[in-house]
C-alpha cells in the first residue's frame, strides 16, 4: 500500500511539474512576450553601441593630443609673434542693385 501511495505522489508531481514547465515555456512563446523579448534586445544592443562610439570618441581625442604633442601643435604661440589674420582667398566685390527693374521670379504670377 505504502509503494502504490509514494508513486502516485511522485507521479502526481512529476505531473505538475511537466504542466508548469510546458504552461511557462507557452508563456514566452506569445506574441506579446517575443515583442517585449526582441524590444530588450535592441535595447541592450543599443547600449552596446553608445558604449562603443564613446570608447572610439575617447581613444580619437587621446590620440588627436598624441599627435598634437608629436607635431608641436598643442604648444601655446609665441607672444613675440603677431596674430594669425585670416583674409578670404578671393576677394568678391559688393553686389550692385538694380533698382530700375524688378523681376518676380514666380511662375504661377498672373500678369
Amino acid at each position: 500500500m505504502f509503494r502504490r501511495t509514494f508513486w502516485f505522489t511522485a507521479g502526481a508531481a512529476a505531473g505538475v511539474w511537466a504542466t508548469t514547465k510546458v504552461n511557462r515555456k507557452l508563456q514566452q512563446l506569445t506574441p506579446e512576450s517575443l515583442a517585449a523579448q526582441a524590444a530588450n534586445k535592441a535595447i541592450d544592443a543599443g547600449h552596446k553601441l553608445k558604449d562603443f562610439a564613446l570608447d572610439v570618441r575617447a581613444g580619437m581625442i587621446q590620440r588627436e593630443e598624441e599627435l598634437g604633442e608629436a607635431l608641436g601643435t598643442n604648444a601655446p604661440p609665441d607672444p613675440e609673434l603677431p596674430a594669425q589674420r585670416r583674409r578670404p582667398a578671393i576677394e568678391r566685390p559688393a553686389p550692385v542693385k538694380n533698382t530700375r527693374f524688378h523681376h518676380s521670379y514666380n511662375r504661377n504670377e498672373d500678369h
